[in-house]
C-alpha cells in the first residue's frame, strides 16, 4: 500500500500482482486465443525518473516487437521542442533522439499515451510517461482540466494546452509554452511535472506547430493565474469485523485508521475554446461557365465590394480590337450576404460575345499579420465554349431562341402559415407584369381573385415576393400568363399554375419559455436533435413565446449578448475579449402539434460541464 498523487483525489493505491498461467496447447493445430496482452517494458536507458541526465538519447526496450502509432501527433514532449525529436521503433526498442540542446535544471516528460503498440495485434501500452531531469529533482506538480467549445459546449480533442511563467500577454505570440498537455476525446487535459510557481494557462490549436499563437489559430485562455500545489487531507476510516457472538453475524467496529489523501490542485480548470472571427481574405478564382455571367470567389467575407475600375474586351475568334470600357455599364452585380461570392451578369451583347474579359480589380486582402489592406490585381474571365459540330451548334442556337424562362416558386400543398409566397428566376428579371398574374382563393366552390402586391427582394430582381393575406387552411392558386416575366436577355416565362394549401394552426405547437433570474441582453435559442438552431428570440422572465413550431424534439439554450448585436459573438485575443457565454438546459422538449407548452430555463444552477444534454453532446470533436 502506498500514497498515490492523483487529481481526482484517489488517495490510496492498492497494488496487486497476478501470476500468468501457461497456455493450453490442446490437440492438433489451433489458432489459439487472440493476443490481447500489451507489450511489457524490459529495461530503459536511462531508467525512468533518472536525475542529472544530459544525453540526447532515450531507449526503452520491450519484450516483443513494437510499433509507434503516428509519433508526431500522439507523443507529447514537455517542455515542447522547436526541433522535433526523432521518435522511432526499432525491433523491440523505442528510441527518442533530441535534436536541440537540453535545458539546464529542467524536468523532461515524454508522454507516449497509447502510441506504443505490439507489432501484430496493435495492443497498446497505455498511458506511458517517461521522465528525467538534466539537474536537480524531478518536478512533480500537475494540473487537470477540460476544454470545451465556447459556442456549443462540446468537448474538443487534440488541442495543445500549455502554461507560461511570464504573465504578459505578448508571451503567447513570442515564446513557446513552458510545459504542455493535449486534450483527449472528452476534452480532458493534464499538464505534468510542473515546477512550483505562478502560471498563465492557454489552449491553442497549434496549426503552425511552433507552440506559439499565430493569427487565425483557435485558442482559449484563463483570466486568472494559477499556482499548482498538492493538498493533503487527513481522513479517518473505521475497520469493521464480524461479531462472532451475535446470532446474526452482524458487523461491529474493530479499529480506526487514519489515512492521508493527496490531491493535485487546481483540478477543476475549464477553458472555453473559440475561433476568432478573422479569416485570411484573398481572391480565389474567377469562374465563367456561361457566356453571360462570371463569378468572383474570395477566401473570406469582404466588408466592402471590390472595385473594378476598367474592363478590357478581347476576342481572338471575332478578330475585334481590344477596347477599354466602363465596366459598370456592362453588368448587373449579385453579391452573396457576406460578399465572398459575387456574380456579374453581362448586359452588353458585345461583352457577352467576348472570349475573355480582362479586369483591373481592387479588393480586400489580408497580409501575414491579418491586417486588411487593399490590393489591385489584373484578372481574366475566360469562357471556353465546348467544341461541337456546326449542325449541333445550329440546334443549340435554335433551342436557345425557343427556350422559356424557368421560374420557381415555393408554393406547395403544405404551405407554412408564417411563410411568404415567392417566385424566383435563374437570371435577372427585366420585367414582371402584375396584370399577367393572378392569385385565386377557393371560396365554397368558386375561385375568386384576391389582391396582392409584388415586392422586389433584391436589386437585380431575381426574386419577387407576392404579398397577400393567406388564411390558415386556405386553398389558393397562383397563375402566370405566358410572358408574364421577362429576363434581361429577352427570355420570357411560359404559362404557369401552382397550387397552394396553407397549413392549419393545429399543425403547430406553441412554446413559452420563462428564464429564471434572466440576465440582461440574453437570447433564447431552440436547437434540434443535431444541435442546429431552429429559432432565436430575446429572453424574458415574463416568458418568450415561440409560435408555429413543428412537432419535433427540441432543446433549449441561452447566450448573453454582451455587445448587443443580436447574435452570438466569438472571442478576440487582440482585444482580450472572451466569447459570449452560452448555457444549455438538460430538458428534452417533445413538442406535439396543437399543443401549447410552458417551460422554465434555469441557466445557472448546474456547472457548465453538466449542462449540455448527452443526446446532443458530441465528444471527440476536432477543432476547426
Amino acid at each position: 500500500m502506498k500514497h498515490c498523487l492523483h487529481p481526482y483525489g484517489t488517495g490510496i493505491l492498492l497494488v496487486s500482482m497476478a501470476l500468468g498461467s501457461c497456455a493450453n496447447r490442446g490437440i492438433g493445430p489451433q489458432g489459439g486465443p487472440k493476443d490481447t496482452i500489451p507489450p511489457v517494458i524490459v529495461k530503459s536507458n536511462p531508467a525512468n525518473g533518472t536525475l542529472d541526465y544530459q544525453e540526447k538519447e532515450i531507449e526503452v526496450v520491450f519484450n516483443e516487437y513494437i510499433t509507434i502509432n503516428n509519433p508526431s501527433e500522439n507523443v507529447l514532449i514537455s517542455p515542447p521542442q522547436q526541433k522535433q525529436p526523432e521518435i522511432k521503433a526499432i525491433g523491440k526498442k523505442v528510441k527518442v533522439e533530441f535534436k536541440e540542446p537540453l535545458r539546464d535544471s529542467t524536468t523532461y516528460t515524454i508522454d507516449f499515451g497509447d502510441a506504443i503498440q505490439d507489432n501484430n495485434e496493435k495492443n497498446p501500452y497505455k498511458d506511458y510517461t517517461f521522465s528525467f531531469t538534466t539537474a536537480g529533482p524531478i518536478d512533480s506538480l500537475e494540473i487537470y482540466g477540460q476544454l470545451i467549445n465556447a459556442e456549443d459546449l462540446n468537448p474538443l480533442s487534440g488541442i495543445i494546452v500549455g502554461i507560461h511563467d511570464n504573465p504578459h500577454d505578448s508571451v503567447l505570440s513570442t515564446k513557446p509554452f513552458v510545459r504542455i498537455g493535449k486534450t483527449n476525446e472528452e476534452g480532458e487535459f493534464y499538464i505534468r511535472n510542473i515546477h512550483p510557481g505562478t502560471y498563465r494557462l492557454f489552449a491553442l490549436n497549434d496549426v503552425s506547430k511552433d507552440y506559439m499563437y499565430q493569427p487565425g489559430e483557435g485558442l482559449a485562455w484563463m483570466e486568472e493565474t494559477i499556482s499548482p500545489r498538492i493538498d493533503v487531507k487527513i481522513e479517518k476510516d473505521t475497520i469493521w469485523r464480524t461479531d462472532t457472538v451475535a446470532a446474526d453475524s452482524s458487523l461491529i467496529p474493530d479499529s480506526v485508521i487514519t489515512a492521508a489523501y493527496y490531491y493535485f490542485e487546481p483540478s477543476n480548470l475549464l477553458l472555453r475554446y473559440f475561433k476568432e472571427d478573422k479569416q485570411r481574405q484573398y481572391f480565389q478564382r474567377c469562374q465563367r461557365e456561361m457566356q453571360h455571367v462570371f463569378i468572383l470567389r474570395f477566401g473570406a467575407p469582404q466588408k466592402t465590394m471590390p472595385i473594378i475600375r476598367a474592363l478590357r474586351l478581347e476576342s481572338d475568334s471575332l478578330g475585334l480590337d481590344s477596347t477599354w470600357v466602363d465596366f459598370t455599364q456592362h453588368s448587373l452585380v449579385q453579391a452573396s450576404k457576406n460578399k465572398d461570392t459575387i456574380g456579374y451578369w453581362l448586359i452588353d451583347s458585345a461583352a457577352i460575345k467576348m472570349d475573355s474579359i480582362r479586369m483591373e480589380m481592387t479588393y480586400e486582402w489580408t497580409d501575414s499579420a491579418y491586417n486588411i489592406v487593399m490590393k489591385t490585381d489584373t484578372i481574366l474571365a475566360v469562357y471556353r465554349a465546348p467544341k461541337v459540330s456546326e449542325k449541333a451548334k445550329a440546334l443549340q442556337d435554335k433551342m436557345r431562341r425557343e427556350a422559356k424562362l424557368e421560374l420557381k416558386t415555393n408554393a406547395s400543398t403544405r404551405f407554412h402559415i408564417y411563410d411568404t409566397l415567392k417566385i424566383t428566376s435563374p437570371t435577372p428579371i427585366a420585367r414582371c407584369e402584375k396584370d399577367s398574374m393572378r392569385l385565386l382563393e377557393h371560396v365554397d366552390t368558386v375561385w375568386k381573385a384576391i389582391p396582392f402586391e409584388l415586392v422586389e427582394k433584391d436589386s437585380i430582381k431575381m426574386q419577387y415576393r407576392i404579398m397577400a393575406q393567406l388564411k390558415p387552411e386556405g386553398e389558393y392558386k397562383l397563375q402566370l400568363d405566358s410572358g408574364a416575366v421577362v429576363d434581361i436577355y429577352g427570355t420570357s416565362s411560359d404559362k404557369m399554375e401552382s397550387a397552394i394549401r396553407v397549413r392549419s394552426k393545429e399543425d403547430y405547437a406553441t412554446l413559452t419559455i420563462k428564464v429564471v433570474d434572466c440576465p440582461e441582453h440574453a437570447y433564447l435559442q431552440l436547437v434540434d436533435e443535431k444541435d442546429k438552431v431552429v429559432r432565436t428570440l430575446p429572453a424574458s422572465m415574463q416568458g418568450t413565446r415561440f409560435a408555429y413550431l413543428e412537432a419535433q424534439t427540441l432543446y433549449m439554450r441561452l447566450f448573453i449578448d454582451e455587445n448587443g448585436d443580436g447574435k452570438w459573438t466569438t472571442g478576440d485575443w487582440g482585444k482580450k475579449r472572451q466569447p459570449e457565454n452560452v448555457y444549455y438546459s438538460r430538458k428534452k422538449l417533445n413538442l406535439r402539434a396543437n399543443w401549447e407548452f410552458e417551460e422554465t430555463l434555469e441557466w445557472n444552477t448546474l456547472p457548465l460541464l453538466e449542462q449540455k444534454p448527452k443526446a446532443i453532446r458530441v465528444d471527440g470533436n476536432k477543432a476547426k
